[in-house]
């Protein structure tokens, strides 16, 4: 289904703060030159309260402070935000918020995730997504899909110039609306967060996209962002498919070129155009 959509942000490959060059040598033991993922601290902060620090390449150090924020239930989907102060030199960055908060026994509770750069969940984030109801409405035919993953995949991205980086996708039909990328997948998930949260950017007839394992957490994250069609290139934790299957979120992974395994919520899937055969 072919959506008019223009993609809002995507992937700067040319933005020098995010790479470096770094001689090595190859298989050969010639001398090369390539491209490597920068990655750097960045401490959060909400209001006084020191939340956690991050290993990020940096860019849309608002969007990844809020949407972290939002995703670990720290602030409300109403919450007033009254300032975010940035620090480039010393790699911090503020929130502040019209209401007191504090956070210190929620964050005595927090649970190291399976993600890379190690992601955090807190203790009682599982429970708010029993409250999310997600659209029965909406739907992904293959053929957008197929048109989806197409036009992620061409998409000039850090990930095709330097690796090492996961990259995440909201879309709408086959066209991406925002593709951020981070080292860590949970990082790339936040910033996407953030910018809905600021920019009052709904998700019942969103798709969700990520390069990375479908884990329990991405599974509660595209919940809380209220997202009912999470798709992957990647496999399948047990806990994510039993969570997906619990709340109505469409689960699809191994999803490359035209093939792909959907283990929950396969009622959103109209089969209209012809996949291909082979082992996933």
């Amino acid at each position: 289904m072919k959506m008019k959509t223009d993609i809002l942000i995507a992937p700067d490959p040319n933005d020098a703060r995010l790479t470096q060059r770094v001689e090595g040598i190859d298989q050969d033991g010639a001398t090369i030159v390539t491209s490597v993922t920068v990655e750097r601290p960045m401490t959060l902060f909400l209001n006084g309260q020191e939340i956690v620090t991050m290993m990020t390449i940096g860019d849309y150090p608002e969007y990844l402070a809020l949407g972290y924020l939002r995703n670990q239930n720290m602030i409300t989907a109403d919450e007033k935000i009254t300032a975010i102060d940035f620090d480039e030199d010393i790699d911090t960055i503020v929130v502040r918020t019209e209401r007191k908060t504090d956070f210190e026994e929620k964050l005595k509770k927090k649970t190291l995730t399976s993600g890379c750069a190690q992601g955090t969940v807190f203790g009682d984030v599982m429970e708010s997504i029993e409250n999310v109801t997600l659209s029965v409405d909406s739907i992904i035919h293959t053929s957008g899909l197929y048109a989806l993953l197409k036009n992620i995949n061409t998409q000039p991205s850090l990930y095709l110039q330097a690796g090492a980086i996961h990259g995440c996708v909201l879309a709408q039909g086959d066209q991406p609306l925002l593709y951020m990328e981070d080292v860590g997948r949970h990082n790339a998930v936040d910033k996407i967060a953030g910018y809905m949260f600021r920019e009052k950017l709904g998700g019942n007839d969103k798709i969700f996209y990520t390069t990375g394992r479908l884990t329990s957490e991405m599974v509660i994250k595209t919940v809380q962002m209220g997202i009912p069609i999470l798709v992957s290139r990647s496999g399948f934790t047990a806990w994510g498919v039993e969570l997906a299957r619990q709340v109505g979120l469409t689960l699809i992974g191994r999803a490359r070129g035209k093939r792909f395994v959907a283990l929950a919520g396969e009622q959103r899937i109209i089969y209209d155009a012809q996949g291909t055969d082979g082992d996933q």
